[in-house]
């Protein structure tokens, strides 16, 4: 009896300790605290390979924070979709830390913490997928030593800031990419426009070696038909003819080079035996240098059909002069090729313009719809600069040898910027992260990961692929330079996407 009384008393002296302390435990030993909601934090970092963008519940001594960790790959902007994520909090030399080896959705991880005691902590992601590392590390992060500490510090509810909320995950189901605001040097501009001609050195005319008839091989000797370096296109025969007959020449060359042959092995074994002199040695060394070179022409690329019409090099057939079955005489053209690799671009420009030709900096051009590309960016180089105007030709042309992969076919126009005199340093953005309105222009600022701000700013000088911002936008802030209008017409909708994961 003595024994149960001890019993009953340590079981109500238990319960007035649990009323006393005002919360009860889970079975994990973390506290639970009814009708008070944790306050919920979030942060995005950049580094040049990924972004993470991570939602967790404050730390607090005794409970779990469940993260929720949006890896995205920078290029691209895709998420990663394959890998492990190890989260650390550290302070001093000791920490605890998590790790998820594979993300429980594409892009997203889940790890837990369990802080044992309050105070300033790291926290640091540690990414490893098949194609790279990487660390992010998050100073200053704070252990709350209670739940009701938290709320005292960070607040309650959240707030509306008037932010646009665009969830990872429709980022990563469209073409979508953020680009950092930087600060470079900007070179003053003159716009025109350019047409591109293949460089003197860019194609090459294959003229017929002999007389004779034409034969195609293939079907495809059309103009812009792609040829590859030592295809045969055609042969040309002179089998038919009486005079001029290649099979002729070069039976006669090769009987002419085997005669040679024979009588220079002579004259060398005597000559060794000195028994003849040298200067005689050296002309029948003569004779028989001229036959093989005679023959050795004469039979390159002689087949059964004819002497054969090889490719130089890989390119394009720009035109063929003859046609299928013709007679031709020997020299005549047959076709031109052209390599593409070298292409030249003649660009126009004002003669008010003169003076700042004198110290051209760079030439932009766009060697495929809606891609800027540049001299100095690809080995170009520019050839001339235009120093007299006509009556009939009132611009000044600039000629530039372009070394890239032109997509524009020859006599087409592109845009041109030919950047000229001092650059100044200044914030410049990609120009695809502008948004024009009648005149305006407007950014898509990334605030955090899943939160933007449409922001008006000033253009100054565009130099190619990038704008000077004058103002409205600082250094290091980070901006949608792909998919800015999806963001904006997800603003002008109004409604609040629903999350596609837990928080």
């Amino acid at each position: 009896m003595r024994f149960l009384i001890v019993l009953i008393v340590l079981i109500a002296m238990s319960c007035k300790s649990a009323n006393e302390d005002g919360h009860a435990h889970a079975p994990d030993g973390s506290h639970v605290t009814e009708g008070i909601k944790t306050p919920t934090l979030n942060a995005t970092n950049w580094t040049e390979k990924t972004e993470l963008f991570v939602e967790f519940p404050a730390l607090v001594v005794g409970s779990s924070s469940r993260f929720a960790a949006h890896f995205t790959f920078m290029e691209k902007h895709k998420p990663v979709r394959e890998g492990s994520v190890t989260v650390s909090l550290i302070k001093g030399d000791n920490g605890i830390r998590h790790t998820m080896d594979a993300p429980s959705s594409p892009g997203i991880f889940r790890p837990v913490l369990h802080p044992k005691e309050a105070g300033i902590y790291q926290l640091i992601f540690d990414l490893k997928t098949p194609t790279l590392s990487d660390r992010i590390v998050m100073k200053d992060v704070r252990v709350f030593a209670s739940i009701e500490e938290a709320i005292e510090v960070l607040g309650g509810e959240e707030s509306d800031d008037g932010s646009i909320t665009f969830l990872k995950e429709q980022a990563w189901k469209i073409d979508f990419q953020t680009a950092l605001a930087e600060l470079g040097e900007v070179y003053e501009m003159i716009p025109t426009s350019g047409i591109w001609k293949v460089s003197s050195s860019g194609y090459q005319t294959l003229p017929a070696p002999v007389s004779g008839t034409v034969t195609f091989l293939g079907n495809s000797l059309n103009e812009g038909s792609k040829v590859r370096k030592g295809q045969v296109l055609m042969t040309v025969s002179s089998a038919s003819l009486t005079s001029n007959n290649m099979d002729a020449q070069i039976k006669m060359a090769k009987a002419n080079f085997d005669q040679a042959k024979s009588a220079y092995e002579r004259k060398q074994k005597l000559y060794e035996s000195k028994i003849v002199s040298k200067a005689e040695f050296e002309q029948e060394e003569q004779k028989y240098l001229v036959a093989k070179l005679k023959f050795e022409t004469l039979s390159a690329g002689y087949g059964a059909n004819g002497k054969q019409i090889i490719v130089p090099f890989d390119g394009y057939i720009k035109g063929v002069v003859v046609k299928n079955g013709a007679f031709v005489e020997e020299g005549v053209s047959l076709l031109t090729i052209s390599s593409h690799q070298s292409s030249l671009l003649e660009a126009q420009v004002s003669s008010a313009n003169a003076s700042k030709l004198n110290n051209i900096f760079d030439v932009w051009y766009q060697p495929k719809e809606g891609k800027w590309s540049s001299l100095n960016a690809t080995g170009g180089k520019i050839l001339s600069v235009g120093k007299v105007v006509k009556s009939d030709r009132p611009l000044l042309s600039i000629y530039s040898q372009i070394n890239d992969a032109v997509e524009m076919p020859e006599g087409s126009f592109t845009e041109v910027q030919i950047s000229v005199g001092k650059p100044r340093k200044s914030t410049v953005i990609p120009t695809s992260s502008l948004l024009e309105d009648y005149g305006s222009y407007s950014v898509i600022v990334e605030l955090s990961g899943e939160s933007f701000e449409r922001r008006p700013v000033t253009i100054g000088r565009k130099n190619g692929n990038s704008v000077e911002i004058t103002s409205g936008l600082e250094v290091g802030e980070m901006v949608v330079s792909i998919g800015a209008y999806q963001v904006k017409m997800a603003a002008m909708s109004g409604a609040v996407p629903a999350h596609g994961h837990d928080h």
